[in-house]
């Protein structure tokens, strides 16, 4: 067993989980001061929630066994691994533990899951979310793991790709869908189902532009300073190596999200005249978010160039609410959904060796566009399905008068701020 690769995986699992919590003071500053924490509580919901169902069958359904160079099946489970009690030990020239990469991957379930909660800000029962959560996780998450990433462990301690998404296209195209860190798995399936979920719960009361402002920009900087942080167990760990590989994903995670915070601020200035703090996070985020599948495939120069796309195109995605109609309160859908699609799509011309640009041949660009759209329609539509069940069977939004008078105080029972002592 290697220690320094164990240390190195388990490093990186504590930077994504730390993420959560930065996606909480995130997504927390840009809510109304009464919704803070409703906001922030939706993020730890899922850590406590998708933690417990990871160990208990999440696992088992993202990464069964399965032997080298085999597809596994896009629906499985193995009942060995439930409670996590078939990978305790670690087999005789294995790299490193099986729980440490259990543990890595926990963390990826739980930040998507809460990404999701941003769609639905200010407006949301607490309790119905952790349904949805729990219903959402079960049959959309964990499945949709397996297919991009599914390490499965063979019997010699060793992971092997056999997710159809990698594996399956490869044998059918010649090559697979690359998705280093999460494009697909992790920002096109929480984009869709926040898309999904906005549908659902309709407009907040008194919704158009400039009628929600952030309530606390330097939370904002916070949470992205923390993401950022984060990201580079999310990117830089999913080599699951200390090696060349993971260095180039660090150094892209630096630059490409560098590039996108200026390119955002810089359509900032000319869009609205004033290059805002919160356009500088975004910016940050909308970058990190398309690198995440292209970290370790793309020289760095092309991930500069992808980090510019990202910041403008996300910064003019996110206008897309208004003229559509629809209400992302805190654009998980300009941001993870715009910002994943164009990262794995990037790949098919960019990628070093198998895109366009150096093979001459589109299959790779075919390959990621069927990950980016199959794993889109997929989420979208049962992230829809199970938001409208419990919409008409429990209820998934509060009443309006909630809404307005900030729900905090209603579905918690606490105030984000209490600026007076009544004692």
């Amino acid at each position: 067993m290697d220690q320094g690769n164990t240390a190195f995986i388990l490093l990186a699992a504590a930077l994504v989980l730390l993420m959560t919590p930065g996606l909480a003071f995130f997504y927390g500053g840009l809510v109304k001061a009464k919704s803070v924490i409703s906001m922030m509580m939706m993020s730890f919901g899922a850590m406590g929630l998708i933690g417990v169902l990871w160990a208990l069958y999440g696992y088992a359904i993202a990464f069964p066994a399965t032997d080298a160079g085999v597809t596994q099946a896009p629906w499985a489970i193995d009942f060995n691994e439930l409670g996590l009690t078939g990978v305790l030990e670690t087999p005789e020239g294995a790299a490193y533990p099986p729980l440490a990469f259990v543990a890595f991957q926990a963390t990826f379930a739980i930040i998507t899951v809460a990404l999701v909660s941003g769609a639905i800000a200010d407006r949301a029962k607490f309790g119905s979310w952790m349904v949805f959560a729990f219903l959402w996780s079960t049959i959309v998450y964990f499945p949709v793991a397996s297919w991009v990433f599914n390490f499965g462990l063979a019997e010699d301690g060793s992971f092997s790709y056999g997710g159809w998404i990698t594996k399956g296209m490869q044998d059918v195209f010649g090559v697979g869908a690359i998705d280093f860190a999460g494009g697909t798995a992790v920002h096109i399936n929480a984009g869709a189902a926040a898309l999904a979920l906005a549908l659902v719960l309709g407009k907040r009361v008194g919704f158009q532009k400039g009628a929600h402002a952030p309530h606390n920009p330097p939370f904002v900087l916070l949470g992205a300073g923390l993401l950022w942080f984060g990201w580079f167990g999310f990117n830089a760990g999913s080599e699951l190596a200390a090696d060349g590989t993971a260095a180039l994903a660090f150094v892209n995670t630096i630059i490409a999200p560098a590039a996108a915070l200026l390119s955002w601020l810089l359509v900032e200035k000319i869009k609205d005249g004033k290059p805002t703090s919160v356009g500088a996070a975004s910016g940050a985020v909308a970058g990190l978010v398309a690198i995440t599948p292209a970290c370790a495939a793309l020289d760095p120069i092309w991930a500069i160039v992808l980090g510019l796309l990202a910041g403008a195109v996300c910064a003019l995605a996110i206008e897309l609410k208004f003229k559509l109609g629809f209400d992302d309160s805190l654009d998980v859908v300009g941001v993870h959904l715009v910002g994943g699609l164009l990262g794995t799509l990037y790949l098919g011309i960019f990628a070093r060796g198998t895109g366009l640009i150096e093979s001459g041949s589109f299959n790779q660009l075919l390959v990621q566009a069927i990950a980016a759209f199959s794993v889109l329609i997929y989420s979208f539509v049962l992230a829809y399905v199970i938001g409208f069940a419990i919409e008409k069977t429990i209820g998934f939004r509060v009443k309006n008068e909630d809404e307005i008078a900030g729900i905090d105080t209603v579905v918690h029972g606490e105030e984000g701020y209490v600026l007076t002592d009544a004692r």
